[in-house]
């Protein structure tokens, strides 16, 4: 069972992204604050849920809640400051929206850009450790899975709507058959041999 960190009843926020190593589309961060003793059975890191879970837990999260925020930063705008910063960004964009003002940012992995005013711990794993990090990688990863999902439509033929625009084979083949499309992150290695293709 995932826990808080604090059990004081501080308001911690977990903070997560989903999107930084696909060769397309937008970074999503999100950051939630749930009450201290919150529980649900199914809360995990969203990589080990299926998308029938995740998008029942984004709902229940959602309502349950104390605060939530979702926030994405733009394949362009990847391109200009490099995925790390446009992760950052990201994140500091949803702590901001948060309607509660957190005491304590919970960070899942190694590094983050201190946000202004707030202490935060980074968690390496933290989605699979600690709820309010799962509950942020949940928003997340659902929020862009729905934005790919879109952009599919209006960019048949790359699989971005079941893999997300992460590199797979189909998406690599798509690449060399039918070019780049506007989405795609030029500051990223599009294939292995990249070509010309700006």
């Amino acid at each position: 069972m995932l826990k808080a960190y604090y059990k004081e009843g501080i308001f911690e926020a977990g903070c997560d992204e989903a999107g930084r190593g696909p060769l397309a589309g937008p970074v999503v961060a999100a950051a939630v604050i749930l009450p201290t003793d919150y529980k649900h059975q199914l809360l995990n890191d969203s990589k080990k849920l299926n998308k029938k879970q995740l998008n029942e837990l984004e709902e229940v999260i959602k309502h349950d809640a104390l605060a939530y925020s979702v926030q994405e930063v733009s394949h362009s705008k990847i391109d200009e400051i490099n995925i790390l910063n446009a992760s950052y960004l990201a994140m500091h964009l949803a702590i901001k929206d948060l309607s509660i003002t957190p005491e304590l940012l919970l960070i899942d992995g190694n590094r983050f850009k201190p946000y202004p005013g707030i202490a935060h711990k980074c968690i390496v794993k933290g989605d699979g450790k600690y709820m309010s990090i799962a509950a942020a990688s949940i928003l997340a990863k659902t929020h862009r899975d729905r934005i790919m999902t879109q952009l599919a439509e209006q960019y048949p033929g790359y699989g971005w709507e079941t893999n997300a625009g992460y590199p797979t084979t189909k998406h690599r083949e798509a690449i060399r058959t039918l070019g780049i499309t506007p989405y795609h992150r030029k500051s990223f290695r599009l294939l292995p041999e990249q070509l010309e293709l700006f």
